[in-house]
């Protein structure tokens, strides 16, 4: 079952989950007219390598846990799947949402 990002992940794109990822699977774009990470649900090896990666907690070890956000990782994913690697933030950098904070 491939991990998923959800929309905590909306506006904050902290990008560090795709310089980890062996398989390339984690995409950045735009949803909603803001940034935004997803990942491709048929590449996820399921590694678990992202997931401490991301210091707001956007990511979720499963489907289950997030089955609208799941929907819409796979419903995204070829609109962004050949989109540019963009830079990382700072994981210390603060959420710019107010309803996001850090984790780590």
């Amino acid at each position: 079952m491939p991990y998923v990002i959800t929309e905590k992940c909306l506006g904050e794109r902290y990008a560090t989950c795709q310089g980890v990822c062996p398989v390339e699977c984690i995409h950045a774009g735009e949803h909603k007219g803001q940034v935004f990470m997803i990942i491709d649900p048929d590449v996820c090896i399921d590694c678990g390598v992202c997931l401490p990666e991301c210091p707001i907690g956007a990511i979720v070890a499963s489907v289950d846990e997030a089955p609208q956000d799941a929907a819409l990782n796979k419903e995204l994913t070829p609109t962004l799947k050949n989109n540019p690697k963009p830079t990382p933030r700072p994981p210390n950098d603060p959420p710019k949402r107010a309803d996001n904070k850090l984790v780590k």
